[in-house]
């Protein structure tokens, strides 16, 4: 008989045999920037996250540096909202000038930014709208002058969130022609229209006005047709796609790390940060061994990069 056991004896055989490792380097780490001076507003169902004013980044970008995590991921939230989205693809628009800032004061983080529209329309979509329809063709050009206006801002990827069909082709035409075709695209690819949001729309200002988003983001039933947005998305040129969320997803982010061999991203997002927070709180269970379980599970399912508001607590738990 193969006695397995041997192998588990005590902590040292453990750590040896270990199949898969986390890194500092594997964890992006999401950040919120509004408008305003001297705010670091938290976001009570998500404890530990907050809003910063661009003059108060620093406190948690000296954070992300000294923990040498992977990267961070820019979520901008504008003083002004109007349909178009238009503080999206200002110049000096709340992202772009936390962008500038970020690159200035630390310029060895690197900087992932969401592209979408959500939280700069006054309806709260990802794209242009028609009564109650979300248009897509007319809103590429909107999401191409978004991608432009931040990587000459100085970001280092740019990270479409949208979900309209041909988005990647399309600011991928953008980026080049305005002479950015080193910046890489991490498409969210098979993002499901989740309940697990939910948080993160407060944090962001991203609730919708009306409706909701199955008309454009995945149905949470649908696998095959997770595997075809991540294919579409690569024949049209992303260099790392993504799946999202993630703990109710991971059959999804192993199918795809068995059938495609470009990176991939997956995110563990508000909700799912969320429920271990609470629980935490609660004492029901305990966060550090949760955390770091699920954490490893994403990667052992094949994500190479993880988008969490658990990163900074997980590279201290990891020392």
């Amino acid at each position: 008989m193969y006695r397995f056991r041997r192998l588990r004896r005590d902590e040292r055989i453990r750590s040896i045999m270990q199949e898969t490792r986390l890194h500092p380097k594997d964890f992006i780490y999401p950040l919120f920037v509004i408008e305003g001076m001297d705010i670091k507003n938290p976001v009570e169902p998500m404890p530990g996250v907050f809003q910063y004013s661009i003059d108060r980044l620093e406190e948690i970008l000296e954070q992300v540096k000294t923990a040498g995590i992977g990267g961070i991921m820019v979520f901008g939230i504008p003083g002004y909202k109007d349909p178009q989205g238009s503080q999206a693809y200002a110049k000096n628009g709340i992202t772009q000038r936390a962008v500038r800032l970020i690159k200035d004061k630390y310029p060895e983080i690197y900087v992932v930014v969401d592209v979408c529209l959500c939280e700069y329309t006054s309806h709260g979509h990802c794209g242009m709208v028609s009564g109650a329809e979300i248009l897509n063709d007319e809103t590429l050009p909107y999401l191409t002058k978004m991608a432009v206006s931040l990587a000459e801002a100085g970001a280092d990827m740019v990270a479409p969130s949208d979900m309209m069909d041909g988005r990647v082709a399309a600011i991928r035409d953008g980026l080049d022609q305005a002479g950015f075709t080193q910046v890489p695209i991490m498409a969210y690819s098979a993002k499901f229209a989740s309940a697990y949001y939910g948080p993160f729309r407060e944090a962001a200002h991203s609730a919708p006005g009306f409706g909701d988003r199955k008309s454009y983001q995945m149905d949470c039933a649908n696998g095959q047709e997770a595997l075809r947005e991540i294919e579409a998305d690569l024949a049209e040129g992303a260099d790392i796609v993504m799946v999202k969320p993630a703990l109710a997803y991971l059959d999804i982010l192993k199918e795809a790390a068995l059938s495609f061999t470009l990176p991939l991203a997956v995110y563990n997002v508000s909700g799912e940060y969320a429920m271990v927070k609470a629980a935490a709180e609660k004492g029901w269970i305990d966060e550090r061994r949760i955390v770091m379980e699920n954490l490893t599970a994403m990667k052992r399912a094949g994500a190479k990069i993880i988008i969490t508001y658990h990163a900074l607590d997980a590279v201290k738990w990891m020392q």
